[in-house]
Parts: C-alpha cells; sequence; structure tokens
C-alpha cells in the first residue's frame, strides 16, 4: 500500500508542467515555481493587467492547473469553490460547498485549494472538505470533518491547506480532544486513517518530506511540530508552543533538516533528525526565539534560495512592525534586512521574489543574499495576505472583492 502510495505521488508531481501551481506553496510546497523568462527589469510604464474579474470575500490562495485558476470566495451567504480561465479570468465554474463563515479574523475561507489531473480539493472556513470534477465543477463528496470528530473549530478558523499523496487527501482537523490528522480516499472521501494528538489545532498546511531518509508527512501543530509514516503512524515530536497556538507556516528542508517559524515574538529554529533502528533523535542546529530572534515569520512561510532565508520578520505581538530578512541558512546569521518593510508574503521564480503586500502592493525583487534590490513595486489589490501564484507569466492574486491577473512574462 505504502509503494502504491509513493508511485501515484511521483507520478502526480512529474506530470505537473512549468506552469502549475496545483497547491499551497506550489508544485513541491516550497514557495518555487520553475518558471524561467520572466521579466528582468522594471517596464517603463509599469506592470500590465492581463485581467481583473469579480471574486469574493476570503483568505484562500490561487491554485493553477493546466491553465484552469481555483480560489474559494464567500458570497451570497455560501462558501464557493470558483475556477476560471488562467489566461482570460471567464468563470468556467462555481459549486457551494458550505454555508458562509464568519470570524472576527476576517470572514470567508482560509485554506489554498489542492488540484490533481481529474479533482479541485477544498477546505471549508468552518472545516468541510469537498472534492470537486476539476473540469466541471460537479461536487463528487463531502465530509464534516469537525463533526465527524466531535471537534471544534480553530479559534481563527480551519486553514490548513489539503494534502493530497497518492490516493488520499490529507487534513489537519479538531479532534473531541484535540487535533486529528485524517485522510480520505480521493475518489470517494472514505475514511482511510486518522490520528489523534492532544495538541491544539494551529494553522499550517502538512507536507510530505524527506526526513532521516524516508518519505515523512510533517505536521505543525499549534503546540509541536509532529513526524508520522505516509500511513499516519506518529514517529517523533518537537514542543513548539506560541501565543494563542499561532504555528502557521509550513516546515522547509534545508539540507535534510527542518525549518519552522512563528511570530507573536517567537522565533525560528533549524532541527536535524536522526534515525537509529526505530528511534529518532532531534537536534537544534541553531535556533533564533523570543525578542531578539532574526526570523519570525507569522502567516508568512519563509523561501529557501542557493543556502539562504527570505523572509518576513514580524516584531512583537501581531507583528505591528514588519521586516524583511535575508538569513545564512547554515547559521542562522542574519545577513541583510529591510526595516519596517511591512506586512506582505512572497513566492519565488527566474531568481526573484514575488511579493503581494498588505497595502495591495505587489513589489518584485532580486533574490540576491548580498543586498535587497528592488526592481519596482505598483499598487494591485486593496490588500492581501495571500500569496500570489504564478502561471505562464501571469502572477495571479486576489483580495476580498477581486480577483487579478497581472502580466510578469519577459516578453
Amino acid at each position: 500500500m505504502l509503494f502504491r502510495a509513493l508511485t501515484l505521488c511521483l507520478l502526480t508531481v512529474t506530470a505537473l508542467s512549468a506552469a502549475d501551481w496545483p497547491q499551497h506553496l506550489g508544485p513541491l510546497r516550497t514557495g518555487h515555481s520553475p518558471e524561467k523568462g520572466l521579466l528582468k527589469t522594471w517596464p517603463a510604464d509599469g506592470l500590465k493587467s492581463a485581467w481583473k474579474v469579480p471574486g469574493g470575500v476570503g483568505m484562500s490562495g490561487i491554485a493553477v492547473l493546466d491553465s484552469l485558476a481555483v480560489t474559494l470566495v464567500q458570497k451570497e451567504g455560501q462558501q464557493y469553490t470558483l475556477a476560471l480561465d488562467a489566461k482570460t479570468g471567464e468563470t468556467q465554474w462555481e459549486t457551494a460547498i458550505a454555508t458562509e463563515y464568519n470570524n472576527a479574523m476576517g470572514n470567508g475561507p482560509r485554506a489554498f485549494p489542492a488540484l490533481t489531473s481529474t479533482q479541485a480539493f477544498a477546505f471549508s472556513g468552518q472545516g468541510i472538505l469537498a472534492a470537486m470534477d476539476l473540469k466541471t465543477g460537479k461536487l463528487h463528496w463531502k465530509r464534516d470533518t469537525i463533526k465527524e470528530h466531535n471537534g471544534a473549530v480553530a479559534d481563527y478558523g480551519m486553514a490548513a491547506s489539503p494534502l493530497v499523496f497518492g490516493n488520499v487527501v490529507i487534513i489537519t482537523t479538531g479532534h473531541e480532544n484535540g487535533v486529528v490528522i485524517a485522510a480520505y480516499s480521493v475518489d470517494e472521501g472514505k475514511p482511510q486513517w486518522q490520528t489523534y494528538f492532544p495538541d491544539s489545532i494551529g494553522y499550517s498546511c502538512p507536507a510530505i518530506l524527506e526526513i532521516a531518509g524516508e518519505k515523512q508527512l510533517v505536521v505543525f501543530t499549534g503546540t509541536h511540530l509532529r513526524g508520522l509514516s505516509p500511513l499516519g503512524e506518529p514517529l517523533w515530536k518537537y514542543e513548539y508552543i506560541t501565543p494563542y497556538d499561532c504555528n502557521i507556516v509550513t516546515p522547509q528542508l534545508i539540507n535534510g533538516d527542518l525549518f519552522i517559524s512563528s511570530g507573536e515574538d517567537h522565533g525560528a529554529v533549524r532541527l536535524n533528525i536522526t534515525k537509529t533502528e526505530t528511534n529518532y533523535t532531534i537536534k537544534e542546529v541553531w535556533a533564533s526565539q523570543g525578542r531578539t530572534s532574526v526570523m519570525r515569520n507569522e502567516w508568512q512561510t519563509s523561501i529557501l534560495s542557493q543556502g539562504y532565508l527570505f523572509g518576513f520578520d514580524n516584531i512583537g505581538g501581531a507583528g505591528p512592525i514588519t521586516n524583511l530578512h535575508c538569513l545564512n541558512a547554515t547559521t542562522g546569521e542574519a545577513i541583510w534586512k529591510m526595516p519596517r518593510f511591512g506586512k506582505g508574503n512572497a513566492i519565488a521564480a527566474d531568481g526573484k521574489l514575488f511579493i503581494s503586500m498588505m497595502d495591495g502592493n505587489v513589489i518584485i525583487a532580486n533574490l540576491n543574499k548580498d543586498e535587497y534590490q528592488e526592481l519596482g513595486r505598483q499598487q494591485v489589490t486593496r490588500g492581501t495576505r495571500q500569496a500570489p501564484s504564478l502561471s505562464e507569466g501571469l502572477l495571479l492574486l486576489r483580495d476580498d472583492e477581486s480577483i487579478y491577473a497581472i502580466d510578469v512574462s519577459g516578453h
């Protein structure tokens, strides 16, 4: 069964084209796109809009597969999965998956959709997991994951994006005594396995990573970083408690080690995990914690490039001041910072950072370890927390009103 799952996952990954952004943080959940030939200098007359269309309320990002852009929006009392032609913005289908979700920290769905060649998977603000036909939007199945585990919705809504791995879709959701990692069959939505932990839920998205020489499911709950087998068997844990249980970023690999970071003045750590027979040993390679930390990612996952981490350092509770930092990923040493840069979120492609800001600006900067090199910035949205997505030279963004496509190709 494990071999079959690994084989299916490999087939799914290798079938992707360079233009696809099928899940949270892109093809490999690293924030990187393999696209090349993007703009090298800022256009004299600014970035060009390819299209702009009405959307809806929400914090979900935009997934792209085979020129179909999919996101979640809230309107008219419902949460919808919305699919657009990525090249034109024309609506292809929309499917209601849940009633509206409202929260003091922002209304609407939070989680990024996950796409395969045949299906779209969406997770609503209150924990409804739904599967739809990618081409038509026909609802295949849905599960009320909170209700079936007698759990409670996370304080700020359900934000952990679904992870498709082989023939299952994996989510982090509420359990009556904490959190449960649950896997459902992609075709019928039948439960395949579930693993309970007495943790708070948190808001981080699970990832399949190679740790200690083996494929593992790595989950960052509200209180712990945990490693599981691809079939949900607990392997190891590392306690990481933050105020308000606000662990949000997706764990990333640094030469086989794990990197995690949290806001609320908490900090970051690089962990080395080794295995001897059936026992795992966890060691801190470096840690930067508390008020003197140099990397406190609030809801932005840092970008690793050529041995350096580029990310947002949010200072203080809820990060009223945010710097942009470059760190040496080997040592944790700060290389440069842009003080009071502002809140934003970033992805990387073709040697550049593409940044969407909460003030509505889009910023493009070189991925330069020696100094901050900004190519330019331009007001595009009404403000957003979502990192942009990239497909065929188009940067896709959204806010609570509209969905945008901006041309960043080198043409």
